[in-house]
Parts: C-alpha cells; sequence; structure tokens
C-alpha cells in the first residue's frame, strides 16, 4: 500500500512559519497535484515528504508507517526536479541505472530494470547517447526514468517542466499522464501551473501562505470554488470578478447593484442564508458564462480594449466603467475588432459571489 498521511504537519524556520497546519491524506495509485501562487508552501511539503526538509510538528506516514525521522533513502519513494541534474559525463543508460549500482544491486538487474524503464518511456533510441546530445524533453524524460528504475511506492515531482518550452510541456504533460496510467503508482506533483494541474490530477490540493484552500476533482475545484482565491486560480482564462453591494436580500435570493454599472442590478438564488443589506460583495463570472445582449438574465455594458482570436474561440479584452478589468469568450466572433462597446448579459445561473472576505455564499 503506498497511500500517504500528513497529520498536522507544521513546518517553521525560526519564528516564520511555513506550513501551517497540514492535514491531507493521499490515496494509493491517485496522482495528486499541489498547485498554488510561488511562495505558497507547495514545494516545502513535498521536500518534507521527501525527507529533504525535517518536519517542525505532526506525523507523515507512508504505508501507515510514520516517516518523520526515516532516512530519505529508505522512504520509498523516488523525486523528479525541475532540474534534470544528469551526470554529463554519463550516457543515458549509465544514467538511469547509476542509483542501482550504488545500491550495489547485480548487473542483471540493473540492466532488467533500465531496459523496462527504457520501454516505458520510449528512450531506446537513446540510451548511448550523452546528455548535451539530447533536447530538454528527452533529459527530462531520462530524469524520469532514473526514478522509474528504483520501483518506488510514490514518485514525487517538483514542477519537473518549467524548463521546457510550451509545446514540450504539453508532449510532457501526456507522457506522465500516461506514465501514471502504465504504472499505477502513487503521485504527487507540484505546479504553479493550473492548467498543469487541471490535465493531470486525480486530485487538486489548492494551497495558500502554508493552507489548504479546497481539497478535490480538477472540474468539482472548476464548478464549486470553496471561495474567490480557488475561484480565481483555477480556470484559464481566470474568473472575472466585479463589486457591488446588496440592495434586497431574502431567504433563498439576493440582489445587487454592480459598482459604477449605471445601477445594474443582479439577483441571485441562494440555498443558505444571504448577506445584509448594504454589505459589500462580489460577484464572480467565468468568460464563457457572458452571453450576448438579450439572452437573458443581468445585461452590462463594456469597453473593449483587445480581442484575441484563436480560431473556434475569441477573447474580448474590457474594462467596466468602474475600470475593472474582465474577460469574455465568445464563440466563432469576428466582429469585436471593429467596435468599441459591447453589451454583455451574464448567466446568472452560472454565476458565483463571494462576501467581503472572500468567502463563498451559496
Amino acid at each position: 500500500m503506498s497511500n500517504l498521511k500528513l497529520s498536522g504537519v507544521r513546518k517553521s524556520y525560526g519564528s516564520v512559519e511555513v506550513i501551517k497546519g497540514v492535514d491531507l491524506e493521499i490515496k494509493s495509485k491517485e496522482f495528486v497535484v499541489f498547485v498554488g501562487p510561488s511562495g505558497c508552501g507547495k514545494s516545502t511539503l513535498l521536500r518534507m515528504i521527501a525527507g529533504l526538509e525535517n518536519i517542525s510538528a505532526g506525523d507523515l506516514e507512508i504505508g501507515g508507517k510514520r516517516m518523520n525521522d526515516v532516512d530519505p533513502s529508505k522512504r520509498g519513494i523516488a523525486m523528479v526536479f525541475q532540474s534534470y541534474a544528469l551526470y554529463p559525463h554519463m550516457s543515458v543508460r549509465e544514467n538511469m541505472g547509476f542509483a542501482l549500482r550504488f545500491a550495489g544491486e547485480s548487473k542483471d538487474k540493473i540492466a532488467s530494470q533500465v531496459a523496462e524503464a527504457a520501454r516505458i518511456l520510449a528512450l531506446e533510441p537513446l540510451m548511448d547517447r550523452l546528455p548535451k546530445e539530447l533536447s530538454g524533453g528527452q533529459r527530462q524524460r531520462v530524469a524520469i526514468g532514473r526514478a522509474i528504475v528504483r520501483n518506488p511506492e510514490v514518485f514525487l515531482f517538483d514542477e519537473p517542466l518549467s524548463n521546457l518550452d510550451a509545446e514540450l510541456r504539453v508532449h510532457m504533460r501526456i507522457e506522465i499522464a500516461r506514465l501514471h496510467k502504465e504504472l499505477k503508482t502513487t503521485m504527487v506533483y507540484v505546479t504553479h501551473d493550473q492548467v498543469e494541474a487541471m490535465t493531470l490530477a486525480d486530485t487538486i490540493v489548492v494551497l495558500r501562505d502554508g493552507v489548504i484552500e479546497q481539497v478535490g476533482k480538477p472540474l468539482d475545484l472548476y464548478d464549486d470554488p470553496a471561495n474567490q482565491f480557488v475561484a480565481g486560480f483555477i480556470g484559464s482564462p481566470q474568473m472575472n470578478f466585479m463589486a457591488g453591494t446588496v440592495t434586497a436580500s431574502g431567504n433563498s435570493t439576493v440582489t445587487f447593484e454592480l459598482t459604477n454599472q449605471g445601477k445594474a442590478l443582479v439577483t441571485l438564488a441562494l440555498s443558505g442564508p444571504g448577506p445584509a443589506v448594504g454589505d459589500s460583495v462580489t460577484l464572480g463570472v467565468r468568460p464563457e458564462h457572458f452571453g450576448l445582449q438579450g439572452a437573458g438574465g443581468a445585461e452590462m455594458k463594456v469597453n473593449i480594449d483587445v480581442v484575441e482570436h484563436l480560431g473556434a474561440t475569441s477573447y474580448v479584452y474590457a474594462n467596466t466603467k468602474s475600470g475593472e478589468q474582465i474577460i469574455i469568450e465568445r464563440a466563432q466572433s469576428r466582429h469585436e475588432d471593429d467596435i468599441e462597446s459591447l453589451t454583455v448579459s451574464i448567466d446568472t445561473a452560472k454565476a458565483y459571489l463571494f462576501d467581503g472576505k472572500g468567502q463563498r455564499i451559496r
């Protein structure tokens, strides 16, 4: 069993606490992605699992065994770093087998495990090349192969695609997803790129300032964010946010006026208690949930800045009367380049509402 459990885990550097009490359980064979902005603690948390950082408080368990004080080499983990860190004077074959040779494994076992890793990663034609003769994507595959030969219970990935160009990042995302499907091993992956998180993860862990904001399946986080931070971080382009003031609040609906929108009123259905009249709120609308004028729901006029045509989809970058920047997704649109303003409707059934502290109002 390669399940992993963190209970009340904390990390401090002197008086500065960077991981502030993390409770998390990762199931065996699950692909979990830690995602969040720079400085949120995701890499520190991964390094604590690997044993490269001491745990200040709390417990780490792998396979039901407490690992706080266990040497990294005996935790049953293998880690792939952002840097390839290949030995430049060794061939691909030698790089992949180095850890097994260092551990004193037999030549037959080393050859067998290296050959199997090469097959999985389609590296057979490259086995006798030196790292300088490889592309960036090939070098990263060798680094992953070096982890595979150790046959770990848990794979840890620390932003492994950050050094690759855009095309290679897409290719390697597919490779890593295929690798997980074939190996059926627990994987924990750190990235600041929410697109990587959405496309790779079984489960996403969203971190901010050393605290878990939300845990869930990618589309669950996209459809049902717990707060404004998660709503804005998950999704590309990100969710639009517009300020408002509550004008009426009942048991099942709330009505608010969008700031500086010419008395534009928006009414949303609620499943719980609503905010009080006069409270400041924030409306969240994803780019794809703006409709054409007259489509129903609340309407607002925006001034167009730039239009990106991406083929089947266009993105209209605009601003409201109060200066809020918003992005509107339009399908197969070719007509916004020559106009300065646009009136759009808001699909209120798919809109989100947040209170003054950024918490979701449901």
